[in-house]
C-alpha cells in the first residue's frame, strides 16, 4: 500500500510539472508565432487569439499591481499545496485535481513573474458572442477544481469517510 501511495504522489508531481512545461511551451509558441489580437481560425467556433491578461481569471483583480498579484497567486498555490499534502492519497480524483490546479497556477505565475502579464490564446465564439479568452493553465485549473469538487461530493455521499494518517 505504501509503495502505491508513493507512486501516486510522484505521478501528481509529474502531472503538475508536465502541465507547467507544456503550458510554457505553447505560450512561447503563441508569443513568437501569432500576431497580437489577430485571430487565427481553427474551427468555426474556435480560434487562436493572442492576448494578455493583466489580472487573474477573467481579468479579475486587474487593478492590482504585478507584485500583489504574484504574492496573491503564490499564497493561494501554497494553500492548495497544503490541501494536496493533507488529502489522503487514496482519493485519486482529488489528488489529480490538486496536481492540475497547482500546475496551472504555477504556469500562469511564471508568466506574471517574467512577462508582467499572462498570455491567453484560446477563443471560443459563436457569431458575435465569445467566451473569455484563456490558456492551457486556466483550463487545467478549472478541470482540476471540478475534479476536487466532484471528489468531495462523492466522498460526502459515501458518508464523508476520511482515511487515517497512515493512508495519507
Amino acid at each position: 500500500m505504501a509503495k502505491r501511495i508513493m507512486i501516486r504522489r510522484r505521478a501528481g508531481v509529474v502531472i503538475a510539472a508536465t502541465i507547467i512545461a507544456l503550458d510554457q511551451a505553447i505560450k512561447n509558441w503563441v508569443e513568437t508565432s501569432l500576431g497580437f489580437q489577430d485571430p487565427l481560425p481553427v474551427l468555426p467556433f474556435l480560434a487562436l487569439y493572442r492576448t494578455w491578461n493583466e489580472g487573474i481569471a477573467f481579468s479579475f483583480l486587474s487593478f492590482m499591481d504585478d507584485w500583489s498579484l504574484m504574492v496573491f497567486t503564490f499564497l493561494i498555490t501554497l494553500f492548495v499545496m497544503w490541501l494536496w499534502k493533507n488529502t489522503p492519497r487514496t482519493r485519486w480524483l482529488a489528488q489529480l485535481g490538486f496536481s492540475m490546479v497547482i500546475g496551472g497556477a504555477i504556469g500562469n505565475l511564471v508568466d506574471r513573474a517574467f512577462l508582467g502579464h499572462v498570455v491567453d490564446y484560446i477563443l471560443f465564439h459563436v457569431g458575435d458572442w465569445s467566451f473569455a479568452i484563456f490558456n492551457l493553465a486556466d483550463a487545467c485549473i478549472t478541470v482540476g477544481a471540478a475534479a476536487i469538487i466532484l471528489d468531495e461530493l462523492v466522498t460526502g455521499m459515501k458518508g464523508g469517510a476520511r482515511q487515517s494518517e497512515s493512508e495519507k
